[in-house]
């Protein structure tokens, strides 16, 4: 596959059973992700025991999101949405290892087609914060 393949273009292979999941955490970590604002800090949603930050790959993206949490049935408030536009490699490396509980990130999540996790694993986060990562190395949180 080409290099310097669209983040969206990526899930989608993956999505399809295709593609290197490798490759598709290498365009997340150069990506520029649009990561709304909430409560002063970055949006971000509990689920499963994990803190995800909630990411889109472009503005189409936070829009449907904004519009389904503005409303509910995905009719545009008027709100306005601020937002950060971060690296990827950022998120994973720096902001995650910050957050003091499991992170991930999770792109797109109003796109059910298109959304991705990218969970607080080894390979994806740093090992000191990878659930998965071997305790008795001194890494890992769960």
């Amino acid at each position: 596959m080409a290099e310097g393949m669209a983040l969206p273009e990526r899930i989608a292979q993956r999505r399809a059973g295709l593609g290197d999941p490798r490759a598709l955490v290498g365009e997340l970590r150069r990506a520029l992700v649009l990561v709304p604002f909430q409560d002063g800090g970055l949006w971000t949603a509990e689920f499963g025991g994990v803190r995800w930050i909630c990411g889109f790959t472009d503005e189409g993206a936070l829009a449907r999101f904004a519009r389904a949490r503005d409303s509910g049935d995905g009719r545009a408030t008027g709100r306005t949405w601020e937002f950060a536009e971060l690296r990827g490699a950022r998120l994973l490396d720096e902001i995650i290892p910050a957050m003091d509980e499991p992170a991930g990130v999770a792109i797109n999540i109003a796109d059910p087609a298109g959304a991705m996790l990218f969970p607080p694993v080894a390979g994806i986060v740093p090992d000191a914060v990878a659930v998965d990562a071997d305790d008795t190395q001194g890494g890992g949180r769960g």
